[in-house]
């Protein structure tokens, strides 16, 4: 099968996630009942206050929002690296249900394909080696269905691609983006969370136009291992709020 290429739905969503965030907010620092609390968030759009509560650090409230996405043309490599992420939900799909016979999608690393012709031309090869060792060990199981593939699977390869639906509150979120949006991040998964993203920032910018790696808001907390990009990464971010009318 040909190379597979990453590509991120966002399928449901907090509905007024920015408004939700500010009930729970409300809810902490002011007084009156739940119809005053209501008709508070109401009124006017919620964003500025939102940005505040952020600011002091009051983050517990975005766990009431939460978002999911469809992923697919991602590698085994990559969610390996995902599923680190606990406070998440996941569903993978199965190597164990789903045959692999007649073809596995997989993930070519830019590294690799900047190497030339020759050398992704070695790589494609060692993929369709590898989709011959599964499809015999298959064969020799002799055992049709899952019983054959729970044990031919341990022949593919990390490259292998694979698809997942992921549910994450908007504070992990944050933290994601802190980790993985970082030039320092491994390239696969910095991809992924580049679009998580700029879905999120497209649905509820109060709780994400300031997310990403930690020097948006402050020094580089990676210190002697720093990229060293802190201006550049700055001004990108200026640049991508400027477009999408944020600024």
């Amino acid at each position: 099968m040909p190379e597979k290429r990453q590509r991120v739905v966002l399928v449901r969503h907090t509905l007024e996630p920015e408004a939700l965030t500010a009930l729970g907010a409300r809810l902490c620092y002011a007084g009156g009942d739940v119809d005053r609390l209501l008709k508070a968030i109401e009124e006017k759009d919620q964003r500025a206050f939102v940005e505040r509560v952020m600011a002091m650090g009051h983050e517990s409230v975005l766990e009431h929002v939460s978002f999911t996405f469809l992923i697919e043309g991602v590698s085994r490599v990559l969610l390996a690296q995902l599923t680190r992420h606990r406070i998440a939900s996941f569903s993978v799909q199965s190597q164990r249900y789903v045959s692999y016979a007649g073809g596995f999608g997989y993930i070519v690393p830019p590294a690799i394909r900047a190497l030339g012709p020759e050398a992704e031309a070695e790589y494609h090869a060692q993929m369709a080696q590898m989709q011959a060792w599964y499809e015999g060990w298959q064969k020799r199981l002799g055992d049709a269905g899952e019983k054959s593939n729970e044990d031919a699977r341990f022949v593919l390869p990390g490259a292998c691609e694979t698809r997942v639906l992921l549910t994450m509150n908007a504070r992990e979120l944050r933290h994601f983006f802190s980790l993985r949006m970082c030039s320092r991040a491994q390239w696969e998964i910095r991809e992924l969370a580049g679009a998580m993203f700029d879905l999120c920032c497209r649905e509820a910018p109060a709780l994400f136009r300031d997310a990403g790696p930690g020097c948006l808001r402050g020094a580089c907390p990676e210190g002697e291992k720093s990229c060293g990009k802190q201006a550049q990464i700055r001004k990108a971010r200026q640049e991508y709020l400027e477009r999408q009318g944020l600024k």
